[in-house]
């Protein structure tokens, strides 16, 4: 995720915290909130509000409420009229007491998608009309360091699928500093899907990246000579989650490629294939929509 321009950061915002959202919220914007949990901790919530009336009770179009009571849970929901609506409950906790977070809310069009700690965590989709946003509350037993308002310039497709399978040819054939950007978003119920950056005048794969949904195996091969290569396997997070917006990035150095996902970095796959000149075709197959690509 190319964090391009900081629209606004807030330092040390006092608890509860009521701000309003300059210029709302739009599709490809995120939310950072950086803080700690107390040791005494037993909830708190970020709280995306349609204005700040406390009596009525403003409408939260997106309630996130960590709770640390037994094992924990998040509970997400919507408040309309004074009512809450059915609760979204996620027994992952991300969150632990004395510790640091870093929260990321991924605003898209139909959707929140929010990591914690540089790891996907949940999707929560619109119940309320995104305009209607122009509140951000923060209350409960935390401690906030910022909150910034990143702005991705806009840059989050429209909606518009490319066809998948995919195959194309890049605007030129890969060199070092050239960068593919995929961006899509994975099936409701993935198995798994794999891009390929292939030779134009062979059945050679250069890079063949291959997340499997089902097993959450990241697998990374070459397909030379006829014949494949040693897997790779290793990874920290499995990055990919069903539902999810992704912007994957491929940066071709010169002795291996680089790769990140919403702008953070997961692995490196040394060359096996050295000519990079002859590399000029990229394919996309799986379980996934397909929404842009893009080589720069």
């Amino acid at each position: 995720m190319p964090l391009d321009q900081l629209q606004k950061t807030i330092h040390n915002p006092v608890i509860p915290y009521t701000g309003t959202i300059l210029s709302g919220l739009l599709p490809g914007e995120l939310v950072v909130i950086q803080g700690s949990v107390p040791d005494d901790s037993d909830r708190f919530q970020v709280d995306f509000q349609c204005g700040s009336s406390t009596k009525p009770r403003a409408d939260v179009a997106f309630h996130f409420n960590p709770r640390f009571k037994k094992s924990g849970s998040i509970i997400c929901n919507t408040l309309e009229k004074e009512r809450w609506g059915w609760e979204e409950i996620t027994y992952e906790m991300p969150f632990q007491k004395g510790k640091p977070f870093k929260t990321v809310f991924m605003v898209l069009k139909d959707k929140f998608q929010v990591s914690v700690n540089e790891k996907h965590l949940l999707l929560y989709n619109h119940r309320v009309n995104l305009e209607r946003i122009d509140t951000l509350g923060i209350y409960g037993k935390v401690q906030i360091q910022t909150i910034a308002f990143v702005s991705n310039n806009g840059v989050v497709p429209d909606g518009s699928q490319l066809v998948v399978p995919y195959i194309a040819r890049l605007n030129s054939a890969l060199r070092p500093g050239q960068t593919v950007v995929i961006k899509g978003e994975v099936n409701k119920n993935p198995n798994s899907f794999a891009v390929n950056l292939k030779s134009s005048d062979s059945k050679d794969i250069a890079l063949h990246l291959n997340p499997r949904m089902k097993t959450k195996v990241f697998v990374r091969n070459s397909y030379l000579c006829d014949s494949w290569g040693e897997e790779e396997k290793d990874v920290t997070n499995f990055p990919f989650s069903p539902g999810m917006y992704f912007e994957l990035l491929i940066f071709c150095d010169v002795h291996q490629y680089k790769v990140a996902i919403n702008g953070v970095h997961i692995l490196d796959y040394k060359h096996r294939f050295k000519q990079l000149e002859k590399i000029s075709v990229l394919e996309v197959t799986g379980d996934i929509q397909l929404l842009d690509v893009r080589s720069l």
